[in-house]
């Protein structure tokens, strides 16, 4: 059964967010004929449209052509994004399309588009880290969570910036047609193995700003290297040569995470890699880590990526230790880590 997909895009849009989700389209038809998706672009009108990196592309159908049914209504993000919500006839045409369609999603500041559409009044939303609190502060009715890399609540899907759009559509796919569809066309299109909705945009290094002091930013080096050793706060203030007030306050100041936030955060960074390329077990993969049991572990990773390590390993594994196109026999499915959102 064809599933039709309609993807918005305007002048200044990120070409990425229009060629990563329909490149996934595109591979689950190539890999389940069955399965397949027919793509269709539009904008406010036809002919040629210019992405912000300047290639141009050429939409056959404008907006106000384009009828119902559809099964996925898809807008993409931009920098020119939130200059276009002013555009009556892309924001109507928007929610016109929407009222016709079984789901809606956003890719990064497509969200933009949907809120000024009410699309996203109620519910639960992300997008690009960068815009967040722009889209929070001008939509107080949207719930707005930079953290995830894709939300969906209820028919409504928004995601994170630029490839997190991948994740996104594979995550479509998944719910149309199961998790090892989605597997087959991560690793036909060699991209990070879907990643769940809950998993934040950010890594811990990201998440962390570099000291302008050199012993801290050597500091960070030691704790990231050294996950298993002894990284409490008079060890690091030793370390550090700071009395452990002084260490606690200058490290916060000039990291922006205390140092047992971080030392717990890059704890569950090197977790997350050990379940992506070892096959250890999980009580293993917890002292390895520096968090001690699999209890902590698991307590950790719900509350970092609002997912379990079991479920992490059984879709992230790396190729090597689990076979791309099968689930790990060793680790059993977790319940699907997308919160299930409200209704309006």
């Amino acid at each position: 059964m064809e599933r039709r997909v309609v993807i918005v895009v305007f002048d200044g849009f990120q070409l990425l967010d229009l060629a990563g989700p329909a490149d996934v389209f595109a591979t689950a038809t190539l890999l389940a004929a069955e399965y397949g998706y027919r793509i269709e672009m539009t904008a406010v009108r036809a002919g040629h449209v210019s992405a912000q990196n300047g290639i141009t592309t050429v939409v056959e159908t404008p907006l106000d052509q384009v009828a119902g049914p559809i099964d996925t209504l898809l807008v993409v993000g931009g920098p020119s994004a939130q200059k276009h919500r002013r555009d009556r006839d892309l924001v109507g045409g928007v929610a016109r399309l929407a009222s016709v369609s079984r789901r809606v999603a956003s890719v990064c500041s497509g969200a933009f588009l949907l809120a000024e559409a009410g699309l996203l009044d109620g519910r639960r939303a992300t997008t690009h880290w960068l815009t967040a609190s722009e889209l929070d502060a001008e939509y107080p009715e949207v719930e707005v969570d930079a953290d995830p890399i894709y939300i969906k609540d209820g028919d409504v899907w928004t995601s994170a910036g630029v490839t997190a759009g991948v994740d996104l559509a594979l995550a479509l796919v998944a719910e149309d047609h199961g998790h090892a569809l989605a597997r087959d066309i991560a690793c036909g299109l060699v991209v990070y193995l879907h990643r769940p909705g809950g998993q934040s945009q950010f890594s811990t290094a990201m998440r962390a700003v570099v000291p302008r002091l050199e012993p801290l930013r050597e500091l960070q080096a030691f704790i990231d290297a050294n996950p298993a050793g002894d990284l409490s706060v008079p060890a690091l203030a030793r370390r550090a040569g700071m009395s452990e007030r002084h260490f606690s306050r200058v490290f916060t100041e000039q990291t922006g995470l205390s140092p047992g936030r971080y030392v717990e955060r890059s704890r569950a960074d090197i977790a997350r890699r050990l379940l992506e390329v070892t096959a250890h077990p999980l009580d293993r993969v917890a002292r390895e880590s520096g968090l001690g049991a699999p209890e902590t572990l698991y307590r950790v990773f719900r509350r970092h990526w609002r997912i379990s390590p079991g479920d992490y390993r059984r879709r992230f594994q790396s190729k090597e230790n689990r076979s791309c196109t099968s689930p790990s026999p060793s680790t059993p499915a977790s319940p699907p880590s997308t919160p299930s959102g409200r209704t309006r």
